[in-house]
């Protein structure tokens, strides 16, 4: 793939992340960084009677990849169960490993796709993913 990494679309989700705020007394809570890159993002969820996400509060200290891939999460995360959430990682995931032809459906996840040639940003990518389902396992280790 050819053209610019930090597109005029990247950078306008970088700075439109939703949910920007921590979750007091959250169901489940995670922090998750990345080795490669040095990124970090901490999640707290609020569930729904059926498992699903009512609330969520994001922090995303990340490169500009990084927060974009937040603010289209954060943007679809609501009303998403675990399994959802782990489907779109999986997608995006193995789009940028090349084992996926698209990004996912989610709105605006084709804004992603310049990054694909730089593996070095992928970690960032999947990071806010990582941890809202982190925080899932958190709330399931509690045993609530």
């Amino acid at each position: 793939m050819s053209g610019a990494l930090y597109t005029r679309d990247i950078l306008r989700l970088a700075v439109s992340i939703p949910h920007q705020s921590r979750l007091e007394n959250p169901d489940g809570t995670a922090e998750v960084r990345s080795r490669t890159c040095g990124s970090r993002v901490a999640a707290d969820i609020r569930l729904s009677d059926d498992g699903q996400i009512a609330e969520l509060g994001i922090e995303v200290n990340a490169c500009a990849l990084g927060q974009a891939s937040a603010a289209i999460l954060a943007a679809e995360a609501i009303g998403k169960s675990a399994e959802e959430i782990a489907t779109a990682r999986t997608q995006l995931a193995g789009f940028l490993a090349g084992t996926e032809d698209d990004p996912g459906s989610w709105d605006n996840m084709e804004h992603l796709c310049a990054a694909k040639d730089h593996l070095g940003r992928h970690a960032a990518i999947v990071l806010p993913y990582d941890a809202i389902l982190a925080a899932f396992d958190a709330h399931k280790d509690e045993g609530v």
